[in-house]
């Protein structure tokens, strides 16, 4: 945990170079504190269907949307991120496995509403693609291609094919058997990560990177997210 947010303190300091390192290597030790606290605590096997789902998931929706359009629109990966399997940038995948964990760690506490659940799950996962997408776009790692509905130029429905994505991603995790007999986890690791991840976006957006629209739009609705997934529910007691 401590490696991923060391490597993006700097993120916002360093040339276009440093940027494209640290961001590859921030989704590398990202990803890794994930898999690692799903290991320890709930087993090889969970490990590794959220693997399949997560990761094979994430590289088979991102072929789909390069080569297709579908579910995001049009758009391709530049070579920054380092090297492309079938047109994919290959720590993509990475990415999406990388958020799609703590994301699952926060939205299980709803596992007895699991359509909620799954639907919070991609709300989250969405709605922090409001902060990145800007930022991918704007260093070049990724164009889109074509016109429409946009925010923050951004194609309107890369937010609902994420979401679409999201929650499918989300609704396979929690489908996955969580050992019970482990119900009383320590669950600070992924839950820390998830709410750097949050409040370092909203602040870099607006101290670092000019992008106070960016910061507006993604805190308002990540945060609002993260509020109501926070909130006790009657039917979960």
């Amino acid at each position: 945990m401590l490696a991923t947010v060391a490597v993006q303190i700097p993120y916002p300091l360093v040339g276009s170079t440093g940027r494209s390192a640290l961001a590859v290597a921030s989704v590398l030790f990202f990803v890794i504190a994930s898999t690692a606290h799903a290991l320890a605590t709930r087993g090889l096997l969970w490990t590794a269907g959220f693997v399949v789902v997560a990761v094979g998931g994430g590289l088979a929706v991102e072929t789909l949307g390069v080569h297709t359009g579908v579910p995001f629109g049009r758009y391709v990966y530049a070579g920054s991120l380092g090297p492309r399997l079938f047109g994919v940038a290959a720590v993509v995948p990475l990415a999406w496995a990388m958020m799609a964990y703590p994301a699952y760690v926060l939205v299980r506490r709803h596992r007895r509403a699991p359509v909620r659940a799954a639907v919070l799950g991609g709300l989250v996962l969405a709605t922090w693609d409001l902060f990145l997408d800007p930022q991918m776009v704007t260093a070049g790692h990724w164009r889109w291609l074509g016109g429409g509905p946009a925010l923050n130029g951004i194609p309107l429905t890369n937010f609902l094919g994420w979401l679409l994505v999201g929650t499918a991603m989300t609704a396979a995790l929690l489908a996955l058997p969580d050992p019970a007999r482990r119900a009383r986890r320590d669950e600070r690791i992924p839950l820390t990560l998830l709410a750097w991840t949050y409040l370092s976006s909203v602040l870099a957006n607006l101290a670092f990177f000019g992008e106070p629209d960016v910061a507006v739009v993604g805190g308002v609705a990540m945060g609002a997210v993260l509020a109501v997934t926070l909130l006790p529910w009657r039917a979960d007691r």
